[in-house]
């Protein structure tokens, strides 16, 4: 006879005081995807470049309009995620986010640097980003040097989708006088 698994579902709180009480630690390298605790991949050498790079550019041209929040958590409660996104523009704040993470709300843009995580990035997140109502992601991918853009979310996907090669420029929909091209962003 099978026996059916069930699996325990993991709330946003419940994750936090896993990580007060230090059965987590950073040293783990995990997030909570949808209700369940997943091992992060390690982070490659162009991967960490990239990130680095894009904090650069979005510090530099942004300065105090967002916070550049890198490869930090932010809470999504809607779908019990804390995802640790490589680099988000959340909205400023004077404490710097010191009473809570950034929630969707605060999210003016989102992105994801895609390597050995390009999967879960798209099948996992991406649709987790959607239904919580992240208004834009971005998505790195540096196997194809392309920039895939996600906007308008719903509880399906993202309704309005573009992908931009080298030499195409872009901006965030929060920013739009920022003027970007594909090459500034994956160098």
């Amino acid at each position: 006879m099978a026996v059916m698994l069930r699996r325990y579902r993991f709330t946003v709180d419940e994750y936090e005081r896993l990580a007060e009480a230090r059965v987590l630690t950073q040293c783990d390298r995990v997030e909570l995807l949808d209700g369940e605790i997943v091992e992060m991949t390690p982070i490659g050498d162009r991967h960490a470049s990239v990130v680095a790079r894009l904090t650069r550019v979005f510090s530099k041209h942004l300065g105090d309009r967002s916070i550049v929040w890198v490869q930090n958590p932010i809470q999504l409660r809607v779908v019990r995620s804390m995802p640790q996104p490589d680099v988000v523009l959340v909205r400023s704040r004077s404490d710097f986010y010191t009473a809570g993470k950034p929630g969707p709300d605060d999210v003016l843009l989102l992105i994801e640097v895609m390597d050995t995580s390009a999967e879960t990035d798209r099948s996992v997140k991406l649709p987790l980003y959607a239904r919580a109502g992240i208004a834009e992601t971005w998505l790195l991918d540096l196997g194809t040097d392309r920039i895939e853009v996600f906007r308008r979310p719903t509880a399906t996907g993202y309704s309005e989708t573009e992908t931009l090669g080298r030499g195409e420029r872009l901006a965030p929909r929060a920013f739009p006088d920022l003027a970007l091209t594909v090459d500034d962003l994956l160098g």
